[in-house]
């Protein structure tokens, strides 16, 4: 490990950065060093542009990839390096704003029910009764599960905060099934190494797999999961505070955006075709 990149660790751990997050902003720095055949100590302004050029014309990378890698060479440049101009030459781009997929409540019950596998089954089922990230439910542990109160703790969730969400009875009843036939230690849904929570990138699999046995045209991923069981409450009638919270979400704003793929907001107002009189009415007159 270079002293530079062991700096940069430094500096993210004492800022109490996820793992995750250290992770992620390391070997975005690599790969930029990496593409010039250089420390980034001797990399400046105009070597960032070329790589974010680079990025977007030859890459193709999605926008949110695009962010991490300019995030993580901010704090680089501005924290580790200590260079002046890291803000003013390292700018964010303007990202398109795209509405969720949804799958209607239909769908989930198909997609669901297509599952035969039991702990994939309960491992989807529970992302989605509790709108739960990817990282959060696979880093669920058994304690978590709190049957008394019927609430699931969340441990650290994005921004390491933790929160309670609710622990459906349907739920509850499928997870005392899986723990009698799986009888998991510490965590809920363990690992090839019992000592190892599940991988994100195995549950990503079953979830696609699963979508594709249901024959749904929809793409399906844990994050669709989360987003259905957001729209969903908020069709049922759900204060939209209430969904922040169980979200996680820091900002309101952040929660709003489902009242866009609402039914239920979309369909309040009746299109103005409605208020015209039928056409064989028109040619009569």
């Amino acid at each position: 490990m270079t002293t530079l990149r062991q700096r940069m660790i430094e500096d993210l751990k004492i800022r109490n950065r996820s793992p995750r997050t250290i992770n992620t902003y390391t070997a975005c720095v690599a790969h930029f060093a990496r593409h010039f055949g250089k420390s980034p100590e001797l990399l400046g302004p105009e070597e960032i542009r070329q790589y974010q050029v680079y990025l977007v014309h030859e890459r193709k990378v999605s926008w949110s990839y695009f962010n991490q890698v300019v995030s993580a060479l901010r704090f680089l440049y501005r924290v580790t390096l200590a260079r002046e101009w890291s803000i003013s030459h390292i700018p964010y781009p303007r990202q398109p704003r795209k509405l969720p997929v949804i799958l209607s409540p239909a769908e989930v019950q198909r997609f669901l029910a297509t599952i035969k596998q039991l702990k994939y089954r309960t491992i989807l089922m529970t992302a989605y009764a509790a709108g739960l990230r990817l990282s959060e439910v696979t880093h669920l542990q058994v304690a978590d599960i709190d049957s008394q109160r019927m609430l699931i703790r969340v441990r650290q969730g994005k921004g390491q905060k933790d929160r309670y969400v609710m622990l459906a009875p349907t739920l509850l009843s499928l997870l005392r099934r899986y723990w009698r036939q799986e009888r998991p230690k510490l965590w809920l849904f363990p690992g090839r190494r019992l000592e190892t929570p599940i991988e994100c990138s195995t549950v990503q699999r079953a979830c696609r797999q699963a979508g594709r046995d249901a024959g749904l045209t929809k793409p399906v991923t844990v994050r669709v999961l989360r987003h259905c069981f957001a729209t969903h409450l908020l069709e049922a009638g759900a204060n939209i505070r209430v969904i922040q919270i169980l979200l996680g979400h820091r900002s309101l704003s952040t929660t709003q955006r489902y009242t866009y793929v609402s039914e239920k907001t979309v369909h309040a107002t009746v299109s103005p075709l409605e208020l015209l009189a039928p056409a064989d009415q028109v040619a009569r007159d």
